[in-house]
């Protein structure tokens, strides 16, 4: 069997290794002009063929039947081509959509749900929110309900981003405040990059339901192999694949005290996972070409906050790495967003009579328990784990190897 992805733009797709973990056939990536598209799918070498954008709607015409879910969404995301060559369009991410909706724990059930977008995944998510039983509203920017209009649907109980809005590079923009709507149950956001776009760290804050649009990915493409390989494959596929791809995506992020042993922690964590570790601290020191004690002695810790916060800025839009920051780096609000939208967060505790003070300038200038009594509030505060460093390396890497199991 050779099966596939086929786009216009792929670049870096998680669909060849999600499709390795649910069968045992070659899959690549096929990046098609629109003039190519009619060729390829006539005389192209494959079995099975994954479709995304721009592409769902334009190879219905060269499809020879639709299943009932495609014909209904008049949109194709799988094709797979049967032994006399006849080429059949299904649609699996209804599938994928719905499971994600369960997935979530919330019933949609008559309640009212706004889903943000009127394109293809927004008429996905409709149709499976109506079937479910759901009141849905869409929202567009200039439909009858529009952004402008959302005070009319503050009783919403749910809502569903099906638009790239907060999609990697631009993560710091929401399509809604999500403060308009008091009876709020959880936030559904098909983008799967960053892992929490800022919309759903919102709904976070608030301690709303937020999921992404990753359980959707692996939920679609185990119906794909399905219709692929004509057998059937368990349901917890989805949960095991997910996790997997979770682990691997999302950053490792390593906060606490100067000294409190990240440097040492993120490097052994890196080679055993066989991750890449960043040390906060020296991307500043190539950024700025200074040392850290000769930033504060020139432009004083705003200078080094600033240059802080650039940095993990940019590293907090990065995936799968091992970032061990500086213990400063919780005193800016705006470096939680950067570090938490990808990166799940390890405060790392240490006893202050072990926390070394050499080459540290604001260990040396101050009393280290004054600097703890300030800054313990907000490690609380950015730590999704709390990490016991009084003991040997081994022991807290396997603190934070059972905490990534149970993600």
């Amino acid at each position: 069997m050779k099966c596939g992805l086929l786009g216009q733009k792929l670049g870096h797709s998680y669909s060849p290794q999600i499709h390795r973990e649910l069968a045992d056939y070659e899959y690549s990536l096929f990046e098609k002009q629109p003039e190519e598209l009619e060729e390829f799918l006539k005389n192209g070498d494959f079995t099975g063929l994954n479709v995304t954008i721009p592409y769902k709607k334009s190879v219905i015409p060269y499809l020879d039947a639709l299943s009932p879910v495609a014909a209904r969404l008049c949109a194709v995301n799988t094709i797979v081509r049967q032994s006399d060559g006849r080429l059949i369009g299904h649609n699996s991410d209804y599938f994928g959509f719905k499971s994600m909706v369960e997935q979530s724990g919330i019933s949609p059930a008559g309640k009212k749900v706004l889903v943000l977008g009127s394109g293809g995944a927004s008429n996905t998510a409709v149709a499976v929110l109506k079937e479910l039983g759901a009141n849905v509203v869409v929202v567009s920017r200039s439909g009858e309900n529009n952004y402008a209009n959302l005070f009319l649907h503050a009783d919403a109980s749910l809502i569903v981003n099906a638009t790239p809005v907060g999609m990697y590079p631009n993560v710091r923009i929401s399509p809604v405040c999500l403060g308009q709507f008091p009876t709020l149950e959880g936030v559904l956001d098909i983008v799967y990059n960053p892992a929490r776009t800022q919309l759903l760290m919102d709904a976070q804050h608030r301690g709303l339901v937020a999921m992404n649009g990753l359980w959707m990915l692996v939920a679609q493409a185990k119906e794909s192999a399905e219709w692929f390989t004509g057998h059937s494959i368990s349901n917890s596929q989805i949960a095991a694949i997910h996790r997997k791809l979770k682990i691997q995506m999302e950053n490792i992020v390593l906060i606490g005290m100067p000294g409190s042993g990240k440097t040492t922690v993120g490097t052994a964590l890196a080679e055993k996972l066989g991750h890449s570790f960043v040390d906060a601290d020296a991307e500043i020191v190539k950024l700025t070409g200074l040392s850290i004690p000769d930033i504060f002695s020139r432009g004083g810790e705003v200078c080094f906050r600033q240059a802080e916060s650039y940095v993990l800025e940019q590293l907090g839009k990065r995936s799968g790495l091992i970032i061990a920051t500086g213990g400063g780096c919780v005193t800016r609000k705006e470096n939680y967003y950067s570090l938490h939208q990808n990166g799940t967060i390890f405060c790392l505790n240490r006893n202050l009579s072990l926390l070394p003070t050499d080459g540290r300038p604001l260990s040396q200038a101050g009393k280290l328990e004054e600097m703890y009594r300030l800054r313990k509030p907000l490690y609380d505060r950015f730590a999704d784990h709390q990490i016991d460093n009084n003991g040997d390396l081994d022991a807290a890497i396997t603190q934070i190897l059972n905490a990534l199991e149970d993600m």
